[in-house]
C-alpha cells in the first residue's frame, strides 16, 4: 500500500493515478469520509460571518428563482386542466344531445355577452321555469329581472372611473357575487342577470333550455402534430434558462470559496477532500434555494390570484404542482448543484499557498463545444420534410436536439468571450480595465450572460416557428372590413325598422344598411325543394346585386356566374310559393304564401361585406308579405367614423338598448386557430416569467460580482481612480461579453429557426423586426439590471471598502 501524500503536499490531480496501488479498504474508507465531509461543507455553507451569510443569501435567491419558476412550470398543466374543469362544470348548453322539453327542473339561459374595449366580458340571463331549476356554479339563488351577480374582477371594473359606458350596457343593480367555483379565473368578467319572457325567443340560437349545468366532455380528436411540437418547444426552450440560472447560482462566491479550500489545504486536507467540501458547501446553498424557492412559489401563487397575463388569470388553488414532478425539482437541484461543483473544480488546482486560477489560464478547446449543436442537428436532421401529415415528430429526439443545440450556447459562448477578449488591447482606462478583468476571468463573465444567450436563441427560434407556420393556421373570412365595421344580429320580433333608426343616430355610425333573411319553399311545411330570400330597400338590396332599376314593391331573381337551377325552376311566372317555410327542427313559425309576379326581374349578385355570393330571390320590404314581416330576423351593417372617440363602444350600448339578445360582430378579415393562439398565449406568458427571472437573476450575479471586488475598486479609488472611470468600466465589462452572447444567440437561434421550419415543411423565412425585437429585449434586461447595480458600486466604491475582519 502507498504512503499518503502528505498534508502540505500537492496530491496528483488524475484520479487513477491518485488511487493507484490502493486496495479496496482505502477505497471503501474514502467513501466513508464523504458523508463528513459534504456535512463540513453544509457547517460552512452557513458559518463564517457576516460574509458568509451574504454568500450563502445570494446563492438560496439565486437558486430558488429558479426553483421557484420550475414549480411554477410543473403546476400550468393543473392550472390548464382545472380553467377547463370550471368551464365543464358552468358550461349552459346541450353537447351532442337533444334540448330537455320545459319542465320544473329547467332553466333558460340567454347568452348575452359582450366586450369593452377589447375586454370580454361573460354575460348571461337566467329564466327558472320550475321551483327545481338548476342553479349555476358560484350562485346561491336565481338574481331577479334588473339585479345581476358580478365577479369580483367586473365589479372593480363596474366601479372605475372610465367604466361609464359599460355601466350604461349592463344597467342592472348588483346584488350579490360570483364564487369562484363559478369563474375560470380570478380576472375574469362575468355576471348573471335574470330574465323575462325568454320563451318568446326561444329558437334564437343564442338561448337555450337545460335541466344542468354540468356537462360531459366530448372524446378529444386527433391533434395536430406541428401544434404538439410548439408545445413542446415552447417547454423546452422556456425552461432551458431556468436550468442554467440555477447551475449558475450555486456557483455565487465562488472565487472567495477557492480562497478557503486553499486555507482548508494549509492545515491538511487533500485536493479530494476540499472537492466534497466545496460539494457540501454547494448543497447547502441549493437546498437554502430549495426553502427559497418554496416561499419564492407560495408567495408568487398569490400574486398570480391578482395578476391577468395576455386574457390569461387563474387562481391561486389551482396551481398545485405535480407531486412527483416536485420531488424530482427537489432531488435533481441538490444534484445538479454537487454535480456543477464538482465540474467546475476540475480545472482548478487548489494548493495550500493559494489557487493557481488567478494564474492566466489554459486557452479552452473549441472541438468538443463543437459536439454539442452538432449532435442536436443530428437528432433534428431525420425529421426534416416531415411536416404535418406524417405523423407526429419524435419528442425525445425533438426535446434532445433542441437542448443540445441550446446548450452548445452556453458551452461556446466562454470560448467566444475568452477568445474575443484576448485580442482587445487600447482604448480608455475604462476600457483597459474592463478588458484585463475579462481577460483574467472571462469564463466568470461568460456565466452571468449564459442564461440570457440561451433564452434569446430558444425566443428567436420560436419566433421564426410561429411566424412561419402562422399562414397554415390562419383562414381568411371573406369579409370586408372596409365596407363594414360592424355587423348585428337582430331576434325575430324585433323591428328592424326600428333598430335601424336607432343605430344610425347613434353617434360615430355613418351608415347603416339592413336586410332580412329567410327561405322560399314550394309548400309550407318541410318543403322538398326551397331558395333563398333577401329582402331589404333598394339601397339595401343594390349592396348585394346588380340591380337595372329598383322602386318599392319590386322583387327579383338572382342569376350569378354559377347555374342555380333551383332558382330558375322556382321562378317561372305566376308560381305559387311559401315565405317562411317551417321545418322539423324550426319550432313554430309564420309562412306565407306569395306568388311569382310575370314582371320580375333579373338581378346579378356580387358579394356582400360578408363575402357571401347571394343566390335565390330578392324582394324589397313593400313586395314582402305582411304576415311573416315580424318572424323573420334580421342584420344591420354598420359603417364606422373612426374620428369619433369611443365610437364602437357607443354602438354596443345602442345594440343593447334595442334588445340584450342583439348580437354586434366586429369584422376581421382573417380568423386564427383557437389551439395556435391558446399556446401562442401560453408562450408570451412563460417568457414573461422567464424574463422576470434572468433579470432577478442577472442582479444576483451582479451584486455578487460587485461584492467580490469590493476592495479591488475601493483600493483603485484610494489611489485616485475616478468614480465615472471605474462606472464605465463596470459598463464595458457587461456590454462586451452581453454583445457576444447576443450575437451567438442570433446565429444559434436562426439555425434552430431554420431546422424546425423545415421540419414542418414550411419555407423558411426570417421575420427581421421580430429577431432584432427578442435580441433588443434580450439586451434591455441586461441593461436595466446594470442600471439597477449602479447604486451598489457607488456605494462600494469607498476607500473604507479596504476595511476587514
Amino acid at each position: 500500500m502507498s504512503i499518503p501524500p502528505s498534508p502540505t503536499a500537492a496530491p496528483p490531480e488524475n484520479s487513477s493515478e491518485l488511487y493507484a496501488g490502493e486496495d479496496p479498504g482505502d477505497k471503501a474508507s474514502k467513501l466513508r469520509q464523504w458523508p463528513g465531509d459534504l456535512a463540513m461543507g453544509l457547517k460552512f455553507a452557513f458559518t463564517g460571518g457576516r460574509e458568509g451569510w451574504i454568500r450563502a443569501l445570494l446563492t438560496g435567491v439565486g437558486v430558488g428563482l429558479g426553483v421557484a419558476l420550475l414549480l411554477l412550470t410543473t403546476a400550468i398543466p393543473n392550472a390548464m386542466q382545472a380553467r377547463e374543469d370550471r368551464e365543464y362544470a358552468r358550461m349552459d348548453f346541450a353537447i351532442g344531445d337533444a334540448e330537455p322539453a320545459k319542465s320544473d327542473n329547467t332553466v333558460l339561459v340567454a347568452h348575452v355577452d359582450t366586450e369593452f374595449r377589447d375586454l370580454e366580458v361573460r354575460g348571461r340571463q337566467l329564466e327558472p321555469e320550475g321551483p327545481r331549476a338548476p342553479l349555476p356554479p358560484g350562485i346561491n339563488k336565481f338574481p331577479a329581472p334588473g339585479e345581476m351577480f358580478v365577479s369580483p374582477a367586473l365589479k372593480d371594473l363596474l366601479d372605475s372611473k372610465d367604466a361609464g359606458l359599460l355601466r350604461e350596457r349592463i344597467p342592472y343593480r348588483i346584488t350579490g357575487s360570483i364564487g369562484e367555483s363559478g369563474l375560470i379565473g380570478s380576472g375574469e368578467l362575468a355576471y348573471y342577470t335574470g330574465g323575462r319572457s325568454l320563451a318568446e325567443f326561444a329558437d334564437d340560437s343564442a338561448i337555450s333550455r337545460i335541466d344542468t349545468f354540468q356537462a360531459t366532455k366530448g372524446a378529444s380528436g386527433e391533434t395536430d402534430p406541428v401544434l404538439l411540437l410548439l408545445v413542446l418547444l415552447v417547454f423546452v426552450v422556456l425552461l432551458m434558462p431556468v436550468g442554467v440560472f440555477i447551475a449558475a447560482g450555486v456557483r455565487v462566491g465562488g472565487e472567495r470559496r477557492d480562497r478557503r479550500l486553499a486555507a482548508l489545504r494549509l492545515v491538511g486536507a487533500d485536493s479530494r477532500m476540499t472537492r466534497r467540501i466545496a460539494a457540501g458547501e454547494a448543497l447547502g446553498g441549493a437546498f437554502l434555494g430549495l426553502a427559497f424557492g418554496i416561499g419564492f412559489f407560495l408567495i408568487g401563487r398569490q400574486i398570480a390570484g391578482t395578476v391577468e397575463l395576455f386574457g390569461v388569470s387563474v387562481f391561486p388553488s389551482y396551481l398545485d404542482p405535480a407531486p412527483a414532478l416536485a420531488v424530482l425539482i427537489a432531488v435533481a437541484v441538490p444534484a445538479a448543484a454537487v454535480a456543477v461543483t464538482l465540474l467546475a473544480l476540475r480545472g482548478v488546482v487548489i494548493e495550500p499557498l493559494g489557487v493557481v486560477r488567478t494564474a492566466k489560464p489554459a486557452r479552452r478547446r473549441l472541438w468538443w463545444r463543437l459536439l454539442l449543436p452538432l449532435g442536436g442537428l443530428g437528432l433534428l436532421a431525420p425529421m426534416i420534410g416531415q411536416g404535418s401529415g406524417n405523423g407526429t415528430f419524435n419528442e425525445y429526439m425533438v426535446a434532445g436536439g433542441v437542448i443540445l443545440l441550446l446548450v452548445g450556447v452556453t458551452a461556446l459562448l466562454p470560448w467566444v468571450v475568452e477568445n474575443v477578449v484576448a485580442r482587445l488591447n487600447s482604448g480608455p482606462v475604462s476600457w483597459q480595465l474592463a478588458v484585463r478583468r475579462l481577460q483574467l476571468s472571462s469564463g466568470t463573465a461568460a456565466r452571468m450572460v449564459n442564461g440570457i444567450a440561451v433564452a434569446v436563441a430558444g425566443a428567436i427560434a420560436l419566433q421564426m416557428l410561429f411566424s412561419g407556420v402562422q399562414s397554415d393556421y390562419t383562414e381568411p373570412t371573406g369579409q370586408d372590413a372596409s365596407r363594414v365595421q360592424v355587423e348585428v344580429s337582430l331576434p325575430a320580433p324585433v323591428s328592424l325598422a326600428d333598430a335601424q333608426r336607432k343605430l344610425a343616430d347613434t353617434p360615430g355610425v355613418r351608415r347603416t344598411v339592413a336586410v332580412s333573411t329567410t327561405l322560399l319553399g314550394v309548400s309550407r311545411k318541410n318543403p322538398e325543394s326551397s331558395v333563398g330570400l333577401t329582402v331589404g330597400d333598394c339601397a339595401a338590396l343594390r349592396e348585394v346585386a346588380k340591380l337595372p332599376s329598383c322602386r318599392e314593391g319590386d322583387a327579383f331573381t338572382l342569376h350569378g356566374s354559377w347555374p342555380d337551377e333551383e332558382t330558375v325552376e322556382l321562378a317561372e311566372p305566376g308560381r305559387k310559393l311559401f315565405v317562411n317555410p317551417t321545418f322539423e327542427d324550426s319550432g313554430e313559425r309564420t309562412e306565407a304564401p306569395w306568388t311569382v309576379p310575370r314582371d320580375i326581374k333579373k338581378a346579378v349578385p356580387y358579394k356582400d361585406p360578408t363575402g357571401w355570393e347571394r343566390n335565390g330571390f330578392l324582394m324589397t320590404t313593400k313586395a314582402l308579405p305582411t304576415a311573416v314581416a315580424s318572424d323573420i330576423s334580421g342584420i344591420i351593417h354598420a359603417r364606422l367614423d373612426p374620428s369619433v372617440p369611443e365610437g364602437l363602444e357607443m354602438v354596443r350600448n345602442a345594440v343593447a338598448e334595442i334588445h340584450p339578445l342583439a348580437i354586434p360582430t366586429m369584422y376581421a378579415p382573417n380568423e386564427r386557430s383557437q389551439n395556435y393562439d391558446i399556446i401562442r398565449t401560453g408562450l408570451f406568458v412563460g417568457a414573461a416569467c422567464v424574463l422576470a427571472l434572468i433579470g432577478a437573476s442577472l442582479l444576483v450575479s451582479q451584486l455578487e460580482q460587485l461584492r467580490e471586488r469590493r476592495k479591488l475598486l475601493s483600493a483603485l479609488v484610494a489611489f485616485g481612480t475616478r468614480r465615472r472611470t471605474l462606472s464605465l468600466s463596470v459598463l464595458w465589462q457587461t456590454a462586451i461579453p452581453v454583445a457576444l452572447g447576443l450575437a451567438l444567440a442570433l446565429i444559434v437561434g436562426l439555425t434552430l429557426g431554420g431546422v424546425l421550419l423545415r421540419m414542418t415543411d414550411t419555407a423558411i423565412r426570417v421575420d427581421w423586426a421580430s429577431v432584432l425585437a427578442m435580441t433588443g429585449i434580450g439586451a434591455a434586461a441586461v441593461l436595466a439590471v446594470t442600471a439597477l447595480s449602479v447604486p451598489p458600486l457607488l456605494r462600494l466604491m469607498r476607500p473604507d471598502g479596504l476595511r476587514t475582519e
